[in-house]
């Protein structure tokens, strides 16, 4: 997951994440900007989050309801 301490977006999805269990790599643009340039290119957008999953699928800026779907599908909550 690409984001920001500041967008309230980003910590809205690592609660998703966190609440439904899933492990997840943080990489904080605003310790590495550098990545925002890769974000870019994987998403074709400068908005955030951008969500990477396993199986190389992307959302950007999704709902609670987006991510969700996105791990019951993927079988990535743990319990």
């Amino acid at each position: 997951m690409f984001g920001a301490d500041w967008c309230g977006d980003c910590r809205r999805a690592k609660l998703v994440f966190e609440r439904s269990g899933v492990p997840y790599r943080y990489v904080d643009l605003t310790q590495d900007p550098a990545a925002a340039d890769v974000a870019r290119d994987i998403s074709g957008r400068t908005n955030i989050p951008v969500i990477v999953y396993p199986d190389r699928s992307h959302q950007v800026e999704p709902s609670n309801a987006e991510m969700l779907h996105m791990i019951e599908k993927l079988g990535l909550a743990r319990g």
